[in-house]
């Protein structure tokens, strides 16, 4: 228990060290390929999160999940690629494939599912190569460029309230 936590301080200060050097991007394509990194920690309705992504017009081979948990049985198995903390190492380095395939897919927009701050999580939407952040207003700020102000238990209002943006922002 205390090498996790001092673990995920090593990775927060690598964090926090690397975000002082954050340019901001602008979507200037439409979105049309989403990645959706949940913690499936507390949050469990994944497949109606993706039904309302889907409501709202995006298709649903466009939308590549990644699931976080905070702890992974053995011999458990998973519909979605999901990863723990152990898959990422005292550097800030993820060891599962499916984490650096997903950080390195150059999404229209990357939507960050989580309302608590995990050192994992947070590094992944960090490093994305997504052109366009979105996610709640309780995590760092310095990481999205569009934040909701809502919790991750209202999934309907968080897609509509991100839809409303983007239509004002005429990315949709």
């Amino acid at each position: 228990m205390f090498i996790k936590y001092i673990k995920e301080l090593s990775v927060k200060k690598i964090l926090k060290r690397s975000l002082h050097n954050v340019n901001p991007s602008a979507l200037v394509t439409p979105v049309k390929t989403i990645g959706l990194l949940i913690d499936e920690s507390y949050f469990y309705e994944k497949d109606l999160l993706v039904r309302e992504f889907v409501n709202q017009g995006i298709s649903k081979e466009n939308i590549k999940l990644l699931v976080y948990r905070d702890k992974i049985k053995k011999n458990e198995v998973f519909n979605q690629p999901t990863f723990s903390s152990k898959d990422m190492g005292w550097n800030g380095e993820f060891s599962a494939t499916f984490v650096k395939e997903f950080i390195e897919t150059p999404f229209d927009m990357l939507v960050s599912y989580y309302d608590l701050e995990k050192a994992p999580l947070l590094l992944v939407t960090h490093r994305s190569k997504a052109l366009f952040k979105a996610g709640f207003s309780s995590v760092d700020k310095r990481l999205h460029h569009l934040m909701i102000n809502t919790n991750a238990e209202n999934y309907k209002v968080f897609v509509h309230e991100l839809f409303r943006y983007l239509k004002i922002l005429n990315k949709i």
